[in-house]
């Protein structure tokens, strides 16, 4: 067996650093001139009759196989055009272990076609079980391997930490729960405490994982936070407490959010405001005139009219 010789007083070669999230993220909204991302959010209702299979029941096998083929036509076209895509852990696991394989189809799919990849599985556990999620969704040898994940740090900043540590020797992404888009986030996030809501209390001690998983080439840190574009005053209370923190927006869209309200917690930067990407699912996947469409040619229309209106308003938005 022939063996690697080294120079005396030469070193071998150390595997370069892995990149850092925010820094591809950001670079890569920069050259695309918006921060949309979008969501696969693939309810079964709403799947159009051109890729429906079968019952479209959760447990018919075609279903998944259904899924995966309207999937793989969004991906078509969104590639080049948006940074990165959100799926859904939830709309997988309904379809059992078949759902994860195209879960894990889909996610590599996209990231060999250069779009990141956030897992939206608001992953929440103590010590042994957050390195598990850590390792099946982070590590650089991942059984599912994506680019960023979604954690509700509800039990405890220690349960954020496993996934930090994956994070920045993996050059990975983590958004964490802070200000929620939905109607009822206020029942227990803006609950007094101390003096302060409750979600400000979160994002000061969501400070300790920022500079950790700072980027080299930007200003901003793979550490992200979830702030609901339907709270703009709270995302402004959140970006003084984490001035380096991407920002994962949802509620712009069908939830009601305007696109200038999305960007309330982004900074100027070299090319207009930024510091975050702003979620659409169902304005995408799902408009109007897609459930009028016979064809090919008339589904690819609707979804890229959804998509070039999004791009549009929230391009103009980073502009203003």
């Amino acid at each position: 067996m022939t063996q690697t010789r080294i120079r005396p007083g030469a070193e071998a070669a150390s595997p370069p650093a892995p990149t850092n999230f925010a820094d591809r993220l950001i670079e890569r909204v920069r050259d695309l001139g918006h921060p949309l991302c979008v969501g696969l959010d693939p309810h079964l209702g709403l799947i159009p009759p051109l890729f429906r299979q079968g019952s479209m029941a959760a447990q018919d096998e075609r279903t998944a196989e259904a899924v995966e083929s309207f999937l793989t036509a969004v991906l078509d076209r969104v590639a080049g055009r948006v940074a990165i895509i959100k799926p859904q852990i939830a709309f997988f696991e309904q379809l059992g272990w078949r759902g994860m394989r195209v879960l894990d189809a889909i996610g590599r799919r996209a990231r060999e076609r250069g779009v990141m990849v956030l897992l939206d599985a608001k992953r929440g556990d103590i010590g042994s079980t957050a390195e598990g999620y850590a390792s099946a969704y982070l590590a650089p040898e991942a059984a599912i391997p994506v680019d960023a994940i979604t954690l509700n740090p509800y039990l405890g900043f220690d349960t954020v930490e496993p996934f930090a540590r994956v994070a920045n020797e993996a050059g990975r992404g983590l958004f964490v729960l802070v200000r929620t888009s939905n109607p009822g986030s206020g029942d227990l996030q803006d609950r007094d405490v101390e003096g302060q809501p409750l979600f400000g209390l979160v994002a000061e001690g969501l400070g300790r994982f920022e500079d950790s998983l700072a980027g080299s080439q930007t200003p901003w840190s793979a550490l992200g936070v979830v702030c609901g574009a339907t709270w703009p005053d709270q995302a402004r209370r959140v970006r003084a407490a984490l001035p380096r923190a991407l920002f994962l927006v949802p509620g712009y869209g069908a939830q009601g959010g305007s696109a200038v309200a999305a960007i309330q917690g982004f900074e100027p930067g070299p090319k207009g405001r930024e510091g975050g990407i702003v979620n659409s699912s169902r304005a995408v996947l799902f408009p109007e005139p897609v459930r009028a469409a016979s064809d090919v040619a008339s589904w690819e229309q609707s979804i890229d009219a959804a998509l070039d209106q999004a791009i549009d308003e929230l391009g103009n938005a980073i502009q203003a």
